[in-house]
């Protein structure tokens, strides 16, 4: 838990956050208009768990279907409630032009995030040499704040290499730790903390090989936002020394995470359907084109909240 969020504010990233970052999804009506109270209560119910951290917008977030003034106003909502909070909040920036990463980078600056996460471009192929300027523009902007870069190269194709970012960390202080959202990511979390300037990550992908991540040298997972007690649950365990506990309800998890990471939209609408069974929010909308839950999929969901009810009660507004 970060126990003074001013210093790290003020760039210094042996404060920055540890263990469940959840990404936090957005709520929409019927008609796919954007429920911002609802995502105000998705905010507020997370914070309650006592996460150290949240990111917004992300994959979890439908972050590819809202457009720029649907993205500044939740950021905006996203900062009033976590001001003066003990959660950081990371504000991604996945824009694929440099000039508009930077600029928005240093607005969440300006605006209150407390870390600022750069998710690389990769549509239509940039240079390895381009992804670097890119990554390096927005440290150099937002400096001292830290900055938490995403390695996600299932999703992007993305060209960096654990040599290209230790060059970025020994050029930019304020690059504090990397999202590893490889399959496997073991290997390259490793690889990470043996840099000439370790580099500690999160651990990504719904944390499907947290254990394995978290003995390699990883310091949190950052999944969904719909579930968040059972990766706190899980938290607590492996930190008290009772890494069997912990192994045995990522075990349980794994059914159920394994099947939905199948494909990213998969996953986006079963944690939405899990937020409205939960009371969380109104509806299980995604915005079209999305993945629609079909009968057994809907089933898998129900009997995933049906064997963790104790850890995830209603929720009630």
């Amino acid at each position: 838990m970060v126990d003074d969020l001013r210093t790290l504010r003020g760039g210094d990233i042996s404060n920055v956050p540890s263990g469940v970052c959840p990404v936090l999804e957005v709520a929409f009506r019927d008609d796919e208009t954007l429920d911002i109270d609802g995502f105000s209560r998705i905010v507020d119910h997370v914070l309650s768990t006592g996460v150290a951290s949240v990111m917004f917008p992300g994959f979890a977030s439908e972050m590819l279907k809202l457009s720029d003034t649907e993205v500044d106003a939740l950021t905006a909502e996203l900062l009033r409630q976590t001001a003066g909070s003990s959660t950081a909040a990371v504000v991604s920036v996945p824009h694929h032009s440099t000039h508009l990463a930077v600029r928005r980078a240093t607005r969440a600056v300006t605006a209150g995030a407390d870390l600022i996460n750069i998710l690389p471009p990769h549509q239509l192929g940039p240079s390895a040499g381009q992804v670097l300027a890119h990554v390096s523009a927005i440290l150099t902007a937002v400096a001292p704040t830290p900055v938490v870069l995403q390695y996600a190269p299932a999703q992007t194709g993305t060209c960096l290499t654990v040599e290209a970012i230790g060059a970025l960390a020994d050029a930019h202080e304020n690059l504090a730790y990397v999202k590893v959202e490889s399959a496997p990511p073991g290997r390259f979390i490793e690889a990470l903390t043996l840099l000439p300037r370790p580099l500690p990550s999160m651990v990504g992908y719904a944390g499907l090989q947290l254990p394995d991540a978290l003995r390699r040298g990883a310091v949190g997972v950052q999944p969904g936002c719909s579930f968040t007690e059972l990766y706190q649950h899980f938290w607590s365990l492996w930190t008290s020394g009772d890494t069997v506990g912990a192994t045995s309800l990522h075990q349980r998890m794994l059914p159920y995470l394994s099947y939905w990471m199948q494909h990213v939209e998969l996953i986006v609408a079963a944690e939405k359907r899990v937020s409205m069974r939960r009371g969380l929010t109104e509806t299980d909308v995604c915005r079209a084109p999305g993945w629609v839950l079909d009968k057994t999929e809907q089933d898998t969901v129900d009997a995933f909240l049906d064997e963790f009810a104790a850890d995830l009660p209603q929720v009630s507004r």
